[in-house]
């Protein structure tokens, strides 16, 4: 310790003999470029890091080994160089045929795992056929009504073989049990499905909006797939705790991590009230980032998200099962990042972000399509996108080493900073009662719009430079092909399918399990251990359509309206 010490003190000596000789003249020459910190995201970054920012530094605490806490650099002993992440482009438009078409097409390119995006409707829970889906069918993603379009949609495709994940959060319930479904008529045994539900209720609440129901209710469906997963599906995750879109509503990172964490606190806590031992289920856990620009603080940023979440399932959730301490994520690339003018340069910031969620350390990774913020990518985007991936992978040599990064000064003081200010918000959620009162009070809801507000006022100053949109601006708009989707046309392929369905099934069977469901969902059928999930599967194989299931539980529970936040 000594001779760290004195190590540390003539380091100390170094740098104050540099700023004599060397950074005072420069000070002299350009003092805005050399002042000693520069506000870069909320974050003071200091001109030059050296060992005397880690003088407390302790190897063994603050970064440790990969798979060993504090799991700062990776959850796993090998991490990339035992198995790369899993290539999980998002993808999904119009009938479920043209989907099936893409995921047929990005296996065959080297993509590793499925992630399926769901129309409006589908996500909002309607039928294609519902006046409040028109001209949104297939539009933002695949229209899937009702088990018949699921069974489409993954056609040919050997679902033990592949994992899948689903973007979809009030409707999750309904539409992984259409999943399963699928899978049971594949003949794949529930213990060989694996995969993600996105089914992240409390960020619809936060950031996306997209709810349907009331808090309570929503967070019961939510429970109810944790425990029918842990009892049944050993390889699921049957929540993705998801940053993503918080981040895309205009958060800064430090609130993206610590709404997101806060989130997945709030799922354990009523999971545990269910019942359920910790370790039963939160190895089974999983998270969902944001990349966004700022290349060093993204990697900053998931060091420190494993160093929060290990630290509380150990020492506030007491799990015991090292899995349960596992925070283990996909990511994906920013679409706030995006640009529509000069759209070819969204090519090097999806580049450059995916560069950084692999030295951040993550399992899975999509990244955008260049034509992402016009349409939906078409296949020629999508193939690019992908294949920054295989390029970053095979030809960098980033992955030759585990955390690369590790030991720089620069990046484990800001680690650290980051780890600090989500402690700090996730104190300020504790006094608010926990994040479901503090969403129910607006805190996190405030918080975002304000830092939104504040991002947007640099841009338009030029504080924030947006090359392309407030800097080095072209004249002449940039030709790209786009994918074009006609929701009408869709929409008619979709309603005579509800309607050839609905005439060949037994719907004297649907009826009956509907009923059964809405018993449930009012809390008189104890069927099925109080759990919501084997009455949605036996709606689902009689084939009651997705908007008839929902509707079950908007008459059951009502539907969420969002107060005005002040």
């Amino acid at each position: 310790m000594t001779d760290d010490r004195e190590e540390i003190k003539r380091i100390e000596e170094a740098a104050r003999a540099w700023e004599t000789e060397v950074l005072d003249p420069a000070l002299e020459r350009s003092p805005e470029r050399a002042r000693d910190f520069r506000t870069v995201s909320g974050h003071s970054i200091r001109r030059l890091y050296t060992p005397a920012d880690l003088a407390d530094f302790d190897y063994t605490r603050d970064l440790g080994f990969p798979g060993l806490s504090p799991f700062t650099r990776g959850v796993y002993p090998t991490m990339y160089r035992g198995r790369l992440w899993t290539m999980r482009m998002f993808a999904g438009h119009g009938a479920p045929e043209e989907t099936n078409r893409r995921f047929r097409y990005l296996l065959a390119q080297g993509q590793t795992g499925l992630s399926v995006a769901f129309d409006l409707p589908t996500l909002m829970g309607y039928d294609s056929d519902h006046p409040m889906s028109r001209g949104e069918v297939g539009k933002c993603g695949v229209a899937v009504d009702s088990l018949a379009d699921m069974e489409i949609l993954f056609d040919g495709i050997p679902l033990q073989d592949v994992t899948t994940s689903m973007t979809i959060n009030s409707p999750a319930a309904v539409l992984w049990a259409m999943y399963l479904a699928v899978c049971e008529k594949q003949g794949v045994p529930y213990d060989r499905i694996g995969g993600t539900l996105q089914n992240d209720i409390l960020k619809e609440f936060i950031a996306q909006k997209e709810y349907v129901f009331p808090l309570e209710p929503s967070m019961r469906l939510v429970v109810d797939t944790i425990l029918f997963g842990a009892r049944h599906l050993p390889r699921w995750h049957a929540v993705s705790i998801s940053g993503y879109h918080i981040r895309e509503a205009g958060s800064t990172a430090i609130q993206e991590l610590a709404f997101t964490v806060a989130d997945g606190m709030a799922y354990v806590e009523a999971t545990m009230k269910a019942g359920l031992d910790v370790d039963a289920f939160g190895p089974r856990l999983s998270f969902f980032f944001n990349v966004h620009n700022d290349f060093f603080e993204e990697i900053a940023k998931f060091r420190a998200a494993r160093r929060v979440w290990g630290k509380l399932m150990r020492e506030r959730y007491g799990a015991k099962d090292p899995r349960s301490w596992l925070l283990r994520t996909h990511a994906q690339t920013a679409g706030c990042a995006l640009t529509a003018q000069q759209p070819y340069n969204n090519v090097v910031r999806v580049a450059i972000q995916a560069l950084a969620a692999i030295l951040g350390g993550v399992q899975s990774l999509h990244t955008n399509a260049l034509d992402e913020t016009l349409a939906l990518p078409t296949q020629e985007a999508a193939t690019i996108a992908l294949r920054t991936q295989q390029i970053i992978a095979h030809e960098t040599g980033v992955t030759h080493t585990i955390d690369p990064v590790g030991g720089s000064y620069f990046v484990e003081s800001l680690t650290r900073e980051v780890e600090e200010e989500v402690w700090s918000y996730l104190h300020k959620i504790d006094d608010l009662g926990g994040m479901v009162r503090a969403v129910e009070q607006g805190f996190p809801q405030k918080e975002i719009v304000d830092a939104s507000y504040r991002y947007q006022q640099t841009v338009e100053a030029g504080e924030e430079v947006v090359v392309g949109v407030n800097r080095f601006v072209a004249g002449v708009a940039e030709p790209v092909s786009l994918l074009r989707i006609d929701p009408e046309q869709i929409a008619e392929q979709q309603v005579e399918r509800i309607h050839r369905l609905k005439g060949r099934r037994d719907n004297g069977g649907v009826q009956k399990a509907l009923d059964g469901l809405r018993r449930a969902a009012e809390g008189e059928d104890p069927w099925g251990q109080d759990l919501l999930m084997p009455r949605i599967l036996e709606a689902v194989r009689a084939y009651a359509t997705l908007g008839e299931i929902m509707g079950v539980f908007r008459e059951a529970w009502g539907e969420y309206v969002e107060p005005a936040i002040l």
